[in-house]
C-alpha cells in the first residue's frame, strides 16, 4: 500500500473515531435533556373539569421537592374509584383536567407534573420519578373520599414507564399504557446503534423488566402511526405481561395526538369503568354467597 494511501485512511480512521467519541461524550453529557423535556407552560391555562370538583394540589417528594398539579373530585359523597395520570416526555399535564369528565368519568383523579415540568420544581430523573409515582398512589390511597382498592394508573410514552414499575410495587387495581416501550434502553440501542449505549444510558426506565411483576389487568393502547414508539418495543413489553387484558390499535392516531383523540379517552374510560364495577360487585356477591350457604 503506497505510503498516501496509508496517510489516507489513517485519517479516514481518526476521523471516524473523533465522531464516535464525540457523540459518546453527546449522549454522556445531553442524556438528560434526550430523555426529558420539561414543559413549563401550561397546556391549558384554566383547567377545569366539567364533570368534578377542580382544585390545585401542591405535594412534597420524600426528599422535600415541591410537585404541584390538580385533583379532580366527583360530585357526590362516599369514596370513589380513583386514578393517577402519568405524561409523556414533552407534556405538561394540565390538559388532563379539562378532558377528565370524558376520561375518567366519576372517578378521582390525581394529575401532577413531573419534577421541572409545569410549576413543579426540581429536575426529573428515573429514581425521582418513580419515588414521586409511590409517594403520590400512598397519599391517594390515604385521602378520605377515595377507595384504596380501586385505585388505577395510566401512563402515556414516556410515563407508561413510571406506571408499569408503580404498578409493580403498588396494589394497583388497574393499568392502562399509551404507546409504552420495552424500555428506553432499547430504544437508544436502535437509534445510536454504533455506541455503547448501555455503558452511558442513566435514565433506562425498563419496564419490561417489571411487567411480570404486574398484577392488575393492563390495557395497551398503540397510535396507529409511531415513529417515537415503533410497535415493536410494544410488543417486547406486551409479551411479558400476564395479565393483559386488551391490546389496540387506535384509529387515525400517531404517537403525538392519541391522548387527545375522543376515541383513546373512551377506550381508557371504559377498560376502567368495566374494572372498578368488577371490583365493586365482588364483595356483594360473595356476602350473597355466604348468606346463601348459611
Amino acid at each position: 500500500m503506497e505510503p498516501k494511501t496509508k496517510l489516507m485512511l489513517s485519517g479516514f480512521a481518526g476521523l471516524a473515531g473523533t465522531v464516535w467519541i464525540g457523540l459518546m461524550a453527546t449522549i454522556a453529557s445531553r442524556q438528560q435533556q434526550l430523555v426529558f423535556n420539561p414543559i413549563r407552560v401550561k397546556e391549558v391555562d384554566r383547567p377545569r373539569s366539567s364533570g368534578h370538583r377542580t382544585r390545585p394540589v401542591v405535594l412534597r417528594s420524600t426528599d422535600g421537592t415541591r410537585l404541584s398539579g390538580w385533583l379532580l373530585s366527583p360530585v357526590g359523597l362516599g369514596r370513589h374509584p380513583a386514578v393517577i395520570y402519568f405524561g409523556g416526555r414533552s407534556e405538561e399535564v394540565s390538559w388532563v383536567a379539562r378532558d377528565a369528565g370524558t376520561m375518567f368519568p366519576g372517578m378521582t383523579v390525581l394529575v401532577m407534573n413531573y419534577r421541572g415540568y409545569g410549576d413543579s420544581h426540581g429536575v426529573p430523573g428515573e429514581r425521582q420519578m418513580i419515588e414521586d409515582g409511590q409517594m403520590l398512589f400512598d397519599w391517594l390511597a390515604a385521602h378520605q373520599q377515595v377507595d384504596a382498592a380501586r385505585i388505577a394508573v395510566v401512563g402515556r410514552s414516556l410515563g407508561s414507564g413510571v406506571a408499569v414499575q408503580l404498578a409493580a410495587h403498588r396494589p394497583v387495581a388497574a393499568l392502562a399504557l399509551i404507546t409504552p416501550y420495552d424500555s428506553i434502553l432499547a430504544i437508544a440501542k436502535r437509534h445510536f446503534k454504533p455506541l455503547p449505549v448501555s455503558l452511558l444510558l442513566k435514565h433506562r426506565f425498563e419496564s419490561v423488566k417489571y411487567a411480570e411483576k404486574v398484577a392488575a389487568p393492563v390495557l395497551v393502547l398503540r397510535a396507529q402511526t409511531d415513529d417515537v414508539v415503533p410497535h415493536l418495543h410494544t410488543d417486547q413489553l406486551v409479551s411479558k405481561l400476564a395479565t393483559l387484558a386488551q391490546d389496540e390499535i387506535v384509529p387515525d392516531s400517531d404517537h403525538y395526538n392519541i391522548p387527545y383523540l375522543p376515541e383513546t379517552q373512551k377506550r381508557i374510560a371504559a377498560f376502567l369503568r368495566s374494572r372498578f364495577f368488577q371490583m365493586a360487585a365482588a364483595p356483594v356477591l360473595a356476602a350473597s354467597a355466604c348468606v346463601a350457604q348459611a
